[in-house]
């Protein structure tokens, strides 16, 4: 693990251990980019495949509708004892969620949202062994309130998309929050 890492690390030119780190799921394009600070510049070090997907774009929204969430989250914990290899747990529902989900009159939001090894999933994100392996190392290194989770539809960076989600009438707010955090993201062309 360390061997991959130290040789993603110095071609990124940054060092561990990190002071700050960030991770950007994207949904649409399945894929979990890493970033991280030593100082005061975000710097992108890899990204990893989703190994496996479940729901649509959208925000998670009840129990058991197998929606991956969208927001910005933090880590809640790590467990190196979970049955998909190893498991980092997300603070969904957060402070967001709950307050919009108790104005929608919605009860039941879910829960237990992870990063974690293996390929299948019912609305986690799963990046096989090899890459939870280097990631639960990076969290565990960081400290989790180190740690910021961003879970977007899509590349909001790139392009503008109509996500049609017309029962969700706070979702113009949750997209411009998650595009605004998103713009401190900028990889080199």
């Amino acid at each position: 693990v360390l061997k991959r890492l130290y040789q993603d690390f110095n071609q990124a030119d940054i060092q561990l251990p990190l002071y700050k780190l960030c991770i950007i799921g994207l949904k649409e394009e399945k894929k979990l980019e890493i970033w991280g600070m030593n100082d005061d510049t975000w710097i992108f070090i890899k990204e990893y495949p989703f190994t496996a997907s479940s729901g649509t774009l959208g925000p998670k929204l009840k129990e058991g509708d197998r929606q991956i969430p969208e927001g910005i989250y933090r880590v809640e914990g790590l467990n190196p004892n979970s049955k998909y290899h190893l498991s980092i747990k997300l603070d969904y529902p957060n402070a967001f969620d709950k307050a919009k989900g108790k104005i929608d009159g919605r009860t039941d939001l879910g829960g237990d949202i992870f990063i974690h090894g293996k390929a299948v999933t019912i609305g986690c994100i799963p990046i096989g062994d090899a890459g939870i392996e280097e990631l639960f190392y990076l969290v565990n290194q960081t400290g989790k309130n180190n740690v910021m989770v961003i879970i977007a539809p899509y590349n909001m960076r790139r392009r503008k998309k109509k996500v049609v989600l017309d029962e969700i009438k706070w979702k113009e707010e949750l997209y411009n929050k998650i595009k605004k955090k998103l713009s401190e993201f900028q990889k080199e062309t």
